[in-house]
């Protein structure tokens, strides 16, 4: 029932022409995914459900009330025709809220780790997908400088925040955050390629949360003793890794690339620099994930238990999707 409803609510937004029909939608989608961040009834689960609540109905208010005060002064309630000064600027904070940009993102590393790896995935990829429809609805209507300053900070915070941490759920977090960053800061010049980023995004943090699932890490020291248990799908996590972290030969470099490009048309080359080497802050966590998934051996006194190696065959949807964030690079001309 609850999936049903997800995507239920999902069309619904992303269908809509009318502003109450987008806010009905994406209340489904609230209540719909809260049973399913605390299924675990533990106390931490249910502090993250009632996290994510607040923060969302809070964001569903203000776009309502952004699009309530639109049609007061234009009569109409039309999703693309959103032309009040004010309404723009309060829908950009609703959207920034429900996304998890900067200076709006606090609830959404708590959220994750308070969570399951597979609802840790729902949260960072389909629940950001109705609100980054309506950014694309009302794009031409948005203050782009907002947008970009915005964008640029989510960028910074994702890459700086996410050094500190051992938890891979909050690190998943944040790498989430920067990417949002990159789609937000060329939604108002290209929205094709917010979409496009969109996509890719979802594609390889599946493959990664897909894969962390499979081997059970959720935090860096278990991800330490993994190497044993199925080396293949370590190799792999390890390209996918730098995938989503956006080195040239893999998928990952393709939205990006595309999207310098489109800056530096707009003459905004200073903004696609500054953007550039934040990203490689996150970089670093990634590489970091890596080397523990990898590159290095533990010492042998661990103090945590060594898991059995099982030889479970890996699920099919892990092998394409891993297959895909690594070889669209290449493909992506034809």
């Amino acid at each position: 029932i609850f999936t049903i409803s997800l995507i239920l609510g999902t069309t619904i937004t992303i269908s809509s022409n009318h502003w109450i029909m987008a806010w009905a939608g994406l209340e489904i989608n609230t209540l719909a995914i809260l049973p399913l961040i605390s299924k675990s009834h533990h106390p931490r689960a249910i502090e993250a459900a009632t996290k994510y609540f607040l923060t969302q109905a809070a964001a569903s208010t203000l776009l309502l009330f952004s699009s309530m005060n639109n049609a007061w002064y234009t009569g109409q309630w039309d999703i693309t025709q959103l032309t009040h000064p004010t309404s723009c600027l309060v829908l950009t904070t609703a959207i920034s809220m429900k996304l998890g940009l900067v200076p709006f993102h606090f609830w959404f590393p708590e959220v994750m780790q308070g969570t399951s790896l597979i609802i840790g995935l729902l949260l960072s990829t389909a629940m950001k997908f109705p609100p980054i429809t309506l950014l694309y609805m009302t794009s031409p209507s948005l203050n782009p400088t907002l947008l970009t300053t915005l964008a640029i900070l989510s960028v910074a915070v994702g890459g700086w925040m996410g050094l500190n941490q051992t938890q891979i759920r909050k690190i998943m977090a944040f790498s989430s955050i920067s990417h949002l960053g990159w789609m937000a800061i060329v939604i108002s010049y290209n929205t094709k390629l917010t979409l496009l980023n969109f996509y890719l995004y979802t594609m390889m943090t599946a493959a990664v949360f897909l894969t962390l699932n499979s081997i059970k890490a959720l935090k860096l020291p278990t991800l330490l003793t993994s190497w044993t248990k199925s080396p293949a799908l370590n190799t792999v996590l390890l390209l996918t890794l730098l995938s989503l972290a956006g080195l040239p030969p893999l998928t990952g470099f393709l939205p990006k690339w595309f999207i310098i490009q489109e800056l530096t048309k707009q003459d905004m080359a200073p903004a696609a620099t500054v953007i550039s080497l934040l990203s490689l802050l996150s970089l670093f966590f990634y590489l970091r994930l890596a080397y523990c998934a990898t590159i290095t051996l533990p010492p042998h006194t661990t103090n945590h238990v060594k898991q059995w190696r099982t030889n479970k065959p890996v699920n099919l949807s892990i092998a394409i999707l891993t297959t895909l964030s690594l070889a669209l690079l290449p493909m992506s001309p034809m």
